[in-house]
């Protein structure tokens, strides 16, 4: 089973239709006991990251997320969800975030060059850092989609995957220990985003 974790955003039930179209066993669901009985678990987003941080600490869900990830079992966060797994966010403000990854979620605006339509909206191709993990079925250059106005800047170590948009290289795709994140919409890239799905339940269920 793999757990959708319900937190109050969107985006929910298109990632749950690609995992059925996949055949997986799946649960949208904010109920911290179900989500612990899970193989893996996806946290999902899109909206403003504040707010997604007030509405996981209010149903106490940051605190399992963190539980899960030390008990050694796989999460994915797909877009704001993979935002949420870093340090902190400076989308309007300085925001404080669940510390998985270190690093921090920056604005694309005064970095991209003019010319370059914010949010970042549409197909980008991959230049992988690290084929193996959710991408050791996908070939570089393989395209994905995104939405969205911040990306997050770590270290080196922690980046699979990059996308060029303008002057700078887009993080993509993260990886730290159990821990992994796609800037981009897996359930909205087509065959390679449904690969990129089906191999992380692939491997928590071998974990």
């Amino acid at each position: 089973m793999i757990g959708i974790v319900d937190y109050g955003v969107g985006n929910l039930f298109s990632l749950k239709s690609s995992l059925n179209s996949l055949n997986v066993d799946c649960s949208i669901t904010a109920d911290k006991d179900k989500l612990a009985s899970c193989d893996g678990i996806i946290l999902p987003g899109v909206g403003a990251f504040e707010d997604a941080v007030n509405k996981l600490k209010n149903n106490g869900l940051d605190i399992f997320v963190k539980d899960f990830v030390k008990g050694g079992r796989k999460i994915l966060g797909i877009c704001l969800g993979m935002q949420l797994l870093f340090d902190k966010s400076f989308e309007y403000g300085e925001h404080k975030g669940l510390g998985l990854i270190p690093g921090d979620v920056i604005p694309l605006v005064n970095r991209i060059g003019k010319g370059y339509k914010i949010p970042h909206m549409g197909w980008n191709s991959l230049d992988i850092r690290k084929s193996d993990g959710i991408l050791s079925k996908i070939n570089n250059g393989d395209y994905v989609y995104y939405v969205h106005s911040y990306y997050a800047e770590t270290d080196a170590k922690y980046i699979t995957a990059t996308s060029e948009y303008g002057k700078i290289d887009v993080t993509a795709s993260v990886q730290s220990g159990n821990v992994y994140g796609t800037q981009f919409h897996p359930e909205k890239s087509g065959k390679v985003g449904l690969e990129i799905l089906e191999q992380f339940v692939r491997m928590c269920k071998e974990q």
